[in-house]
């Protein structure tokens, strides 16, 4: 059964950009930059590419014409189907758990003000994630904070949410990414790993809020798929720490598990060596051995590995030396 309704959804486009290319105005809806981003954008994450990585921009684009504005803290721009928002604060030390309640609240307010109230894909930017903070890891009271906005708004916080990375700059602003939609994805999950929203309370007082991936109708016959954060994690255990080899391979592993889940609800076929990849390292002088272990894993002229772009970042665990997002496009349709 077609997950879609009968009326066909402007089109959603991905596409990475050269950040000295123009980008077209008249239809983006949003960037994400790695790299140089402009002067103006206090949202935009700082994380530098590594490697040879050339400085890009991620960027999302309907078919116009768009809206702009501006409700709280969100900047959003939408073309009548599809919105994409951002906003950045300031967490002062004890207070972050509340500041990213406030923050989250905030951003489902704006989507409800302007009818998108379907988050489909989230990037979370916390500096210091692994800082201790009053006896708790920064990313633990994130969490917190998170999942608590997620009930208070009525938006799903456990089975059902939306599709989500959160990475760690060394400082900056808490930056906040959305990409909304007015009809919901449909959410994936890995078979190899316990859903995020079940780990056990080791990691935390909160869960964290996101799927696996998110299969998306983007309109003209064609599906997206929006892999959240992976990394080498098996049922809730991290494998292979202190092992960057293995936590690659055992990160594409799950990559290519997310695929296979997707697989049961498309028609849509997505393979490991085509998705778009933003690898993130912790530790810059791993560069040249990740891209070179994903050479020997995928081949170098696959397009995973050949457009690949690696930042530095920290992970949402200590023990996580890299982790992979990624994304693709195929023809096909959304089933349930």
């Amino acid at each position: 059964m077609n997950r879609s309704s009968t009326s066909e959804p402007p089109m959603l486009h991905a596409r990475r950009r050269d950040a000295g290319e123009p980008a077209d105005a008249g239809t983006l809806l949003g960037e994400l930059h790695f790299g140089p981003a402009p002067a103006d954008d206090r949202a935009a994450p700082l994380l530098l590419p590594l490697d040879g990585s050339r400085a890009v921009a991620d960027g999302w684009s309907g078919t116009g014409p768009m809206s702009e504005g501006r409700h709280g803290l969100v900047h959003w721009r939408h073309d009548a189907h599809w919105l994409y928002g951002s906003l950045a604060f300031d967490a002062p030390v004890g207070e972050l758990a509340p500041a990213v309640e406030r923050g989250y609240l905030d951003l489902f307010e704006a989507l409800r003000a302007t009818g998108f109230v379907h988050p489909l894909r989230l990037w979370n930017y916390v500096p210091r994630i692994n800082a201790d903070e009053g006896g708790l890891e920064r990313y633990r009271h994130f969490n917190l904070g998170r999942q608590q906005a997620f009930i208070a708004a009525g938006q799903a916080a456990f089975e059902g949410s939306p599709a989500a990375c959160a990475l760690g700059p060394h400082d900056g602003p808490l930056v906040i990414r959305v990409l909304a939609g007015r009809r919901p994805a449909l959410p994936i999950e890995n078979p190899r790993q316990v859903s995020a929203y079940h780990y056990p309370n080791q990691y935390g007082p909160r869960s964290p809020t996101f799927s696996r991936a998110a299969l998306v109708d983007a309109g003209g016959g064609r599906v997206m798929l929006l892999i959240s954060g992976t990394a080498s994690i098996v049922g809730h255990q991290t494998m292979h720490v202190g092992d960057l080899a293995g936590q690659v391979r055992e990160t594409l592993a799950n990559l290519e598990a997310v695929i296979g889940a997707s697989h049961r609800h498309t028609g849509a076929r997505f393979s490991l060596r085509d998705l778009q990849f933003t690898v993130y390292v912790r530790h810059a002088e791993d560069a040249a051995t990740v891209r070179a272990l994903l050479v020997d894993a995928l081949g170098a002229d696959a397009p995973a590995v050949r457009d690949a772009v690696l930042l530095r970042a920290d992970i949402c665990r200590r023990d996580l030396l890299v982790e992979i997002e990624a994304q693709a496009e195929a023809r096909g349709e959304v089933l349930t």
